[in-house]
């Protein structure tokens, strides 16, 4: 036990406290046995300042941490930390191998395509150069001939197959350009040896030569007039037949007289006639009211010369006859100058018109002239065979002009194909005709297409006469692309829509002649147009087109040069 207790004292001398000084040891000689009250406080205070410190530090550490996390989030790019970047082949350097063989290859496709381009320019230049020649396209070992003549069709079929291909051409090389710096600086357009291949469209305008036109000058005496008469037909024979009796007018250098509305069509709410007089400077038509306020309401035609004899002279029967005479209009007796058969009309010139037409009297009539074959060419040329200052004499008056332009702007845009479909009453007329030129919808569908595919316009306008259930079938069978190409008509009048406001503040609206040249004029500002064989009301749209230079290559009649694949017996 002593030996216990000596080792135990041994422990208690070298156990000291950690806050006790050296000094404070030697000088204690019971040092071993006894601690002071104040050593056991101060061990206590020592202890709890300890852990109020490490409780303090995670405390503040505690707050501290979310203020931290809060700030790198609002200020760094956490997507760009964690990404994981591939490097490009610039990375690597720009001049390594996988590079160099990239840039290789590049450079190969572009000299290829440079070739190919090259060729495809010379087979353009060789489509430009056929002219009334025979030559022969052979692919995989089948001939297709080509005749320049006959088959033009084909031809432009090819320059559109070619032109295109050269485009496709020129987009490639530019997408490969583009991946080298000095990609923008290359002129793509400028390879071309035909200046005109840039410009090239495959439904482009026609030259109508307007510097080449022979013309005559209408230089009437103010006091000699001719009576105009038109009685074949609807409205657009009547058009024409006015048309024919101003160029006899102007041979007879007489003032011509426009029918009343009394016994024709009211031609004031559908032409613009002071524009016929403002593109020649001069008085040479005037309105029935005029010139019968001009002669006091005495209004006589002093000598009537029939054009045509057969079938009837004057093509009048008794009761138009009776219709002139209600109007006012005193008339002497009706005489034929020569044998004119409408039926069989001869080709006559000029000077045939004056030998048997010209005339002393002050106020003479020749009839209706509509089927009458004068100067045919001199006549049918673009602007007419009158001189004048304008593109057209007769033309929509400026509301219906205005009012289509609205409705191509609201409806259709610069670029549509506009269709005159001709159906009423059309089955037996054309079936009478050889060859006939009624078609059944689904082949006129397949005629429509291959127009609008050659012209790539979106949308179609449709003039016609036909019924909903034509119509109908017609427009499920118009494709493009495997789309639908919409067939637009005109609407009925909807208060919210202000493209035809015109019409309806003039009291134009619901008139039938008003619409039928509104359509008209519609279809002459297309980009392509569609026409029905037979019809004067499309003969008028394609002189309307020809004068005011829309007429396009492209214009065609329907299914032209084709037959009806079926035709039904007579009955």
């Amino acid at each position: 036990m002593e030996r216990e207790l000596s080792d135990e004292e041994e422990d208690h001398e070298n156990l000291l406290s950690q806050n006790a000084r050296p000094n404070d040891v030697v000088k204690s000689p019971n040092h071993r046995n006894h601690r002071s009250a104040f050593q056991i406080d101060d061990d206590f205070r020592n202890r709890v300042s300890g852990a109020a410190r490490r409780f303090n530090k995670r405390y503040i550490f505690a707050i501290f941490l979310p203020v931290v996390i809060l700030i790198l989030y609002l200020t760094t790019d956490l997507k760009n930390v964690f990404r994981m970047r591939v490097p490009s082949i610039r990375d690597i350097g720009g001049s390594g191998p996988l590079a160099n063989r990239m840039r290789e290859s590049e450079l190969r496709a572009l000299y290829l395509l440079k070739q190919q381009e090259i060729e495809l320019v010379k087979m353009w230049n060789y489509t430009t150069l056929v002219d009334k020649s025979n030559f022969s396209l052979v692919n995989n070992n089948n001939s297709v001939n080509l005749n320049s003549g006959n088959d033009n069709g084909l031809l432009e079929d090819l320059k559109s197959r070619v032109f295109s291909q050269i485009s496709m051409n020129k987009q490639i090389q530019g997408i490969l350009l583009s991946s080298h710096e000095n990609g923008g600086s290359v002129d793509l357009t400028g390879n071309y040896t035909d200046p005109s291949l840039s410009d090239w469209t495959r439904c482009r305008k026609v030259d109508q030569r307007l510097s080449e036109r022979r013309t005559i000058d209408w230089n009437p005496k103010s006091n000699k007039y001719l009576f105009a008469i038109c009685v074949s037909g609807q409205m657009s024979n009547h058009l024409i037949c006015l048309e024919k009796h101003m160029f006899f007018a102007a041979l007879l250098n007489r003032v011509l007289v426009i029918p009343s509305s009394k016994v024709d069509y009211e031609f004031r709410r559908v032409l613009d006639i002071d524009h016929i007089n403002k593109c020649l400077g001069r008085k040479v038509v005037v309105t029935f009211e005029e010139f019968a306020e001009s002669k006091k309401s005495h209004v006589h035609i002093d000598k009537f010369m029939c054009y045509f004899s057969l079938p009837q002279p004057c093509f009048m029967d008794d009761e138009r006859v009776k219709k002139l005479k209600g109007s006012g209009v005193s008339l002497n007796k009706i005489e034929t100058v020569w044998k004119e058969d409408v039926k069989k009309p001869k080709q006559r010139t000029g000077q045939e018109v004056l030998d048997k037409f010209s005339s002393d009297n002050d106020v003479i009539a020749i009839g209706d002239v509509f089927f009458a074959d004068v100067e045919r060419d001199w006549v049918m040329q673009p602007g007419g065979p009158i001189a004048h200052k304008c593109k057209t004499l007769i033309e929509p008056s400026r509301l219906i002009l205005l009012t289509a332009q609205r409705f191509i702007q609201t409806f259709l845009g610069k670029d549509f194909v506009a269709l005159h479909f001709r159906r009423h009453g059309f089955l037996k007329f054309c079936n009478a005709k050889q060859p006939s030129c009624f078609y059944p919808v689904p082949q006129a569908a397949e005629c429509i297409n291959r127009v609008v595919e050659r012209a790539s316009t979106p949308v179609i306008y449709l003039s016609t006469d036909a019924a909903e259930s034509e119509t109908g079938l017609l427009q499920s069978l118009t494709f493009l692309n495997g789309k639908t190409v919409p067939l637009v008509r005109r609407p009925t009048r909807n208060s919210a829509e202000k493209w035809d406001a015109l019409l309806y503040r003039h009291g134009l609206e619901g008139d039938t002649q008003v619409e039928a040249m509104l359509d008209k004029t519609i279809c002459a500002l297309s980009s392509v147009f569609i026409g029905s064989s037979g019809s004067t009301f499309t003969d008028d749209i394609l002189r309307l087109r020809k004068d005011w230079g829309s007429a396009s290559e492209c214009d065609e009649y329907l299914c032209q040069g084709e037959l009806p694949n079926f035709i039904s017996e007579d009955e």
